[in-house]
């Protein structure tokens, strides 16, 4: 298994990952995500934050990563830390661990760029993934309400979020 950066090739893999987990999310849960702009993955990807996971050689999960949250985390977002967003995994590797191999990386990554926080957030009401954030080292550190026209993607127009992170 390795965490590499996503090239400009990956793009149409990288929405036919959030195609898939779209359509997951419909079944598992009240709400899932309303797409992304081909923009913000360019961007993403041309300043090397969306990264993929290859196993044997096949991209089995996907997600993205940014270095400031503003908007969700307030006066938090002035700690260092690394967010991370949108994973995604090809529905023939769930189960795999991805979130435990994604925080491996991401602790590794944060110890060598002096980054303090590793910091997540999901619905609110989704107690399944509260659950499961939390079993893989997550501390839930609070929620929050979006504001509707936050410049977030359409899914998180007004809606509440759970905080997680892991202070590395």
């Amino acid at each position: 298994m390795q965490v590499v950066n996503s090239s400009a090739t990956d793009i149409d893999t990288i929405f036919e990952f959030y195609d898939m987990a779209v359509a997951h999310q419909k079944k598992v849960f009240n709400k899932h995500w309303q797409g992304f702009s081909l923009a913000l993955v360019t961007q993403e990807v041309e300043e090397n934050r969306q990264y993929k996971i290859l196993v044997d050689d096949k991209v089995a999960a996907i997600f993205a990563v940014t270095f400031n949250d503003p908007q969700i985390w307030g006066e938090k977002d002035e700690q260092p830390s690394i967010y991370i967003h949108r994973i995604a995994t090809h529905p023939d590797f769930r189960g795999y661990g991805f979130v435990n191999k994604i925080i491996d990386w991401a602790k590794d990554y944060a110890k060598r760029n002096a980054i303090a926080y590793i910091r997540m957030d999901t619905w609110a009401d989704n107690e399944k993934l509260l659950a499961y954030y939390t079993g893989c080292g997550f501390d839930h550190v609070g929620s929050i309400k979006i504001a509707a026209n936050s410049g977030l993607p359409k899914h998180y127009e007004g809606i509440s979020l759970n905080l997680f992170e892991i202070k590395v």
